[in-house]
């Protein structure tokens, strides 16, 4: 048995609330020049704000599955690393399958059987294209551990540097073979690794370079959306791109950060939430869906959104731990 990461508890828990912040806000995107420009601003601040969200949860996949230095078992590793992610995975795809054909005008089993036909190629409810590109890095997983396992820091530090560039190349639309998805996902494996076992980049740099990162990302959201008289984004609120994994980075270096700083009622807390994150990842959505198909939104985005971010998280939480209960649906939520 490995020994607990604590501050991979702090992190899974931030990543959790910050995915439900982007789907609580989803709606106010595209109402620009519908409501006051401060309401939109708002709502995107909060977007740009938060998509460091779901390469934080690669990240620590990476740090966990890269510093594994037992034999490589590839019965176990597809049973029990793959599984239990793949299996959940395609219940509740299924699931949500049969939600898409849910509206305020009545079911409809047409769009219900359309959407679970595209199941192979497309998710079948927004959240779950996040697995898409994250069950596939369970196969470059055995190649990245042999490489840090078998070279040393300089190496390490060089392939995550050439990643980064690769990101940088990908922000600019100076496209290539290095465009695929799989390989820039991929580097956050080797990113989220460098950061826990080598402690590189520190957060000396990284903090000064998120931030950064963080307020030029909205900047440039915001100043393109109004330029161009319609939500615009470039490539700027991408998973792939410099900016992204920068702030990504830096939230990995402040939640160990923090966590050091932390007593231990409030750590013991947050690991009973950590347990469920992944829960909380896929139940989410059933319960935001009354929010959005009613259009809850009485008031402005600085009051809604973490309103709703609170009971909507609050509510998965719940839901996950009570799942979780019985063997019959633990399952569900690994």
């Amino acid at each position: 048995m490995r020994d607990k990461v604590v501050f991979f508890d702090v992190l899974r828990c931030i990543a959790a609330v910050a995915v439900v912040v982007i789907h609580v806000l989803g709606p106010y995107r595209e109402l620009f020049g519908e409501i006051s420009n401060s309401a939109w601003i708002t709502a995107t601040s909060f977007n740009s704000f938060s998509r460091w969200a779901v390469p934080i949860f690669i990240m620590i996949t990476g740090a966990l599955m890269l510093t594994d230095t037992r034999p490589f078992d590839l019965k176990y590793y597809v049973s029990r690393r793959l599984g239990k992610v793949l299996v959940p995975f395609l219940v509740w795809s299924l699931f949500y399958a049969g939600l898409s054909g849910a509206s305020l005008a009545g079911y409809s089993g047409e769009v219900a059987w359309e959407t679970l036909k595209a199941l192979p190629v497309h998710e079948t409810y927004y959240h779950l294209g996040f697995f898409y590109y994250f069950i596939p890095l369970y196969f470059v997983v055995p190649f990245l551990r042999h490489f840090v396992q078998h070279y040393d820091r300089v190496a390490v530090i060089a392939l995550t540097s050439l990643w980064l560039l690769l990101t940088t190349l990908f922000l600019f639309y100076i496209d290539g073979p290095w465009t695929y998805e799989f390989i820039l996902y991929s580097g956050y494996l080797v990113l989220g690794y460098s950061l826990y076992q080598l402690q590189w980049p520190t957060l000396k740099w990284l903090l000064p370079l998120g931030l950064a990162g963080l307020l030029l990302t909205d900047y440039m959201v915001v100043s393109q959306s109004f330029a161009h008289g319609e939500y615009t984004v470039g490539r700027w609120m991408s998973y792939k791109t410099l900016n992204t994994a920068l702030i990504a980075a830096m939230i990995f270096a402040l939640g160990r950060y923090i966590a050091d700083k932390m007593n231990e009622q409030w750590l013991s807390r947050l690991a009973f939430m950590s347990r469920y994150s992944l829960g909380i990842y896929l139940l989410h959505p059933i319960f935001l869906w009354p929010v959005r198909a009613f259009d809850w939104y009485f008031l402005h985005p600085i009051i809604m959104i973490p309103l709703w971010t609170v009971v909507i998280t609050g509510l998965a939480l719940w839901a996950s731990w009570m799942l979780a209960r019985s063997p019959k649906t633990a399952w569900l939520v690994p």
